[in-house]
């Protein structure tokens, strides 16, 4: 049987940008920029709170990446490597080492390196990982 396993992401919401934090049974993983929260608007939102299934999904572009596939009236949302909300998102989540301010932060690259390697793990014995958005 498949073991379920949910990352919580809590998040404050700016004018700017949403800010979160991810964390994996209490423990610290990464923080997190979005766009602002506008009505889950396509290419200019967060996508909504709720419980999502991540997903590996392949691009020929992108090559693997952690995918949020069930969000409603979304497509083509990623957790992917991004510094400025504003400038690199269009609704996807962005794990940061360092918030810088409001859909702002620095060393996406490495945050982002650490939640793959959690997920993947978790991935590879065959579970089912959850993202928890509050």
């Amino acid at each position: 049987m498949k073991t379920r396993h949910t990352l919580k992401l809590v998040r404050k919401y700016g004018d700017e940008g949403t800010n979160g934090t991810i964390t994996f049974n209490g423990e610290h993983i990464c923080h997190t920029i979005e766009l602002p929260d506008r009505n889950n608007i396509q290419r200019i939102s967060c996508i909504p709170i709720g419980q999502y299934k991540l997903e590996k999904i392949r691009y020929q572009r992108h090559g693997e990446q952690i995918g949020i596939p069930h969000v409603l009236n979304r497509e083509g949302i990623l957790i992917h490597a991004a510094n400025n909300a504003q400038d690199e998102l269009l609704g996807c989540i962005a794990p940061v080492t360092t918030l810088r301010g409001e859909g702002k932060g620095d060393y996406s690259g490495k945050a982002l390196a650490k939640l793959k390697a959690l997920v993947y793990s978790l991935w590879d014995m065959g579970d089912e990982v959850y993202l928890s958005i509050r």
